[in-house]
């Protein structure tokens, strides 16, 4: 058996073999081409290929491995501060602040970016943190609490990111390309600027190893007369920080941060020293062999693509192999009962939000703008012409609102995890896979064609994360890393492919923003059929699903058909995303917000969580399609991008209200 230290040097040498495998076949024709005179001097204006290269891809190279180790990094320092595998500057919502504070600026104070970029990133990602932070003070910064907070702040920023972009296309065209990452350069600026900054902020997290390390002690360490919590403070602000120059520099290259840290743990880094240096290393290699390669197809086939999605395709299946070999964490402690709240009877939650969903749909019937912009109140003959495009419109939303938050729930509740939902374990994303197969593959194809392509597509990814994990008995960590793993994967590949320009995938943007343009009766009739036809069924297979939250050995001890039940929740729950998915989009996030707000509200049982959960979301898409078609007008904003804009802000303000039993 290998030592620690002797294992990560030959997965060192491995990762640093394959980088520069990439690097000498890419550069390598080029500089022997060019010869080292015409390299080190300096190159003469008309001198294109030595321009090039002295100025773009030397640049691009050095700055490749200088952002995979900074993000590795940074990785690593959050999940050693917070104690859990799943922190990421991507799922504590980091990035997704830097971003925003990147595009705000660019609209409304362009001067600051001219002042200090990184400043500005800086202040977004520290925003976000603290946000983050905040939210989860209340639960004492339990992981299953961070992150979740982290997921949701995370969600809502990018979402308002999405919705500037979409409101000022001209001045914020370029970030798109931005927001997938682009190392493209012009010249070294970029690269002095950055070395040093991350050298300080490497050198201060090799000061914080032993202490770091310590932290594992708990009141031992705090016996030791080390000071906790400014010791953390430190790690987390250096973590920040590390990504905050990153995204000013190149833009958001996020799933390094998480895949890096965990390949390091998955391939043998037990200690915190052996992690950050492997880490860092594993980014590195990974960003360079990954800009390398695309470098080698751009120049084959013309075609441009952003480092940090394909980075994301090739890195994710890495990671979703190691899986099986990071630690298995118990249900129940990353399961619900870790945020354990008060119940309330199901009518007193019901009942309000009934009614509300009531005022809302009437609402969205029967009030609009005219042509001059004026709100108008419909009725009549004036409303006849009108309700052929808003009563289907309605209709979709609310089902798949509806249908997306009970397979929110029944995913929730067999994971044993508030953060298990359709769109953070990957199955939207298969039902866009799915979609897209579809699209490329039939000529003009009807609603059940894409129907039948959504559902293959979300069961597909469904069971490969069964596969996964299937070991772990449905809960733990190692689900999630596996469904975020498999959901980075599956989207990143369809930003891919929509980047090729083939106007058939490019229908998938709008989906994936969850437009309602397109609803119809048919639609709408196809999915409020699906909701009718489950609901029968629904208290019956809530019974047994609480059967499970005894766990697996004391259900079958009590006559459960334990992997029966599990094959038949998680088959409804891919079908019902792949239905819901065709109405309202990959990107909604009502699968996760809604299941939370319902058990926030007291909802703890599996039936009336469900019965809430379904209500809650179908009232947040009816808001949301309403507030779409209308707040924008003549323009229109997709009703999925809107509902994390509504949900997200409720959610928090439930989090920061509710008290714990």
């Amino acid at each position: 058996m290998l030592s620690e230290s002797r294992q990560i040097q030959l997965w060192a040498v491995l990762f640093a073999t394959l980088a520069l495998i990439a690097i000498a076949s890419n550069l390598g024709p080029s500089v022997t081409d060019l010869g080292i005179a015409r390299l080190t001097g300096t190159p003469a204006p008309q001198d294109i290929d030595a321009v090039l290269m002295r100025f773009s891809l030397l640049p691009r190279l050095a700055m490749a491995p200088l952002c995979g180790a900074a993000l590795g990094m940074a990785g690593a320092l959050f999940q050693q501060v917070l104690r859990n595998p799943l922190a990421s500057p991507s799922t504590l919502g980091v990035e997704a602040g830097s971003g925003l504070a990147i595009a705000l600026a660019i609209l409304f104070l362009p001067a600051l970016l001219g002042w200090s970029r990184d400043l500005v990133s800086l202040a977004g990602a520290v925003f976000a943190s603290g946000i983050v932070f905040f939210l989860s003070r209340k639960f004492a910064f339990r992981p299953i609490a961070v992150v979740l907070s982290g997921l949701i702040v995370g969600f809502y920023l990018s979402a308002l990111s999405s919705t500037f972009i979409l409101l000022n296309d001209y001045q914020l065209s370029g970030m798109f390309i931005w927001g997938s990452g682009s190392l493209s350069q012009q010249d070294w600026r970029p690269f002095r600027d950055l070395l040093p900054r991350v050298a300080i902020c490497a050198l201060a997290a090799g000061l914080l190893v032993r202490p770091m390390t310590a932290l594992q002690l708990d009141e031992t360490a705090r016996g030791l007369g080390l000071r906790i919590a400014a010791i953390r403070a430190a790690g987390l602000g250096i973590a920040v920080a590390l990504t905050a120059f990153t995204v000013s520099a190149v833009g958001v290259i996020g799933f390094l941060g998480l895949a890096a840290p965990a390949i390091a743990r998955a391939v043998g880094a037990r200690s915190f020293r052996s992690r950050l240096f492997l880490a860092s290393l594993v980014g590195a290699c990974l960003l360079t062999a990954t800009d390398q390669s695309l470098q080698m197809l751009s120049k084959v086939a013309g075609m441009f693509l952003p480092a940090g999605a394909v980075t994301a395709v090739l890195g994710a299946p890495v990671l979703f192999l190691l899986i099986r070999k990071l630690p298995v964490s118990p249900g129940a402690a990353t399961g619900a009962a870790v945020l354990s709240l008060a119940r309330r009877p199901l009518v007193r939650v019901l009942g309000p939000v009934c009614i509300l969903l009531l005022c809302l749909f009437l609402i969205a019937t029967f009030i609009g703008r005219d042509e001059s912009g004026h709100w108008v109140l419909d009725l009549g003959a004036s409303l006849d012409p009108l309700l052929v495009w808003r009563l289907p419109r309605s209709i979709a939303a609310a089902a798949a609102g509806a249908l997306l938050s009970i397979a929110g729930v029944i995913l929730q509740r067999l994971l044993r995890n508030p953060m298990a939902s359709p769109e953070v374990l990957g199955v939207n994303a298969g039902a866009g896979m799915g979609l897209l197969v579809v699209l490329l593959c039939v000529t003009a194809p009807g609603h059940f064609a894409l129907t039948s392509g959504a559902a293959i597509g979300a069961l597909t990814a469904l069971g490969l994360l069964i596969f996964s994990i299937r070991k772990s008995s449905l809960s733990g960590n190692r689900a999630l890393m596996a469904g975020v793993a498999l959901a980075t994967f599956l989207f990143a590949l369809l930003s891919v492919v929509t980047a090729t320009g083939d106007p058939r995938a490019l229908l998938l943007l709008t989906w994936m923003a969850g437009s309602t343009y397109t609803a119809d009766m048919t639609s709408a009739a196809i999915l409020m059929g699906v909701t009718l036809v489950i609901l029968p069924g629904l208290p019956l297979l809530a019974r047994q699903i609480d059967l499970l939250s005894v766990g697996s050995d004391l259900a079958r001890a009590a006559g459960a058909r334990v992997e029966r039940i599990q094959l038949i929740a998680l088959t409804l729950a891919g079908l019902l995303t792949a239905v819901s998915s065709l109405g309202i989009g990959a990107l909604s996030f009502i699968g996760l917000i809604a299941p939370q707000i319902a058990r926030h509200a007291g909802l703890q049982r599996c039936f009336p969580q469900i019965a809430g959960a379904a209500m809650i979301g179908a009232s947040l898409m009816v808001a949301a399609d309403f507030l779409g078609r209308t707040i924008y007008f003549p323009w229109q904003l997709p009703a999925g991008l809107l509902s994390a804009l509504i949900g997200g802000p409720i959610l928090m303000i439930v989090l920061l209200c509710k008290k714990k039993a």
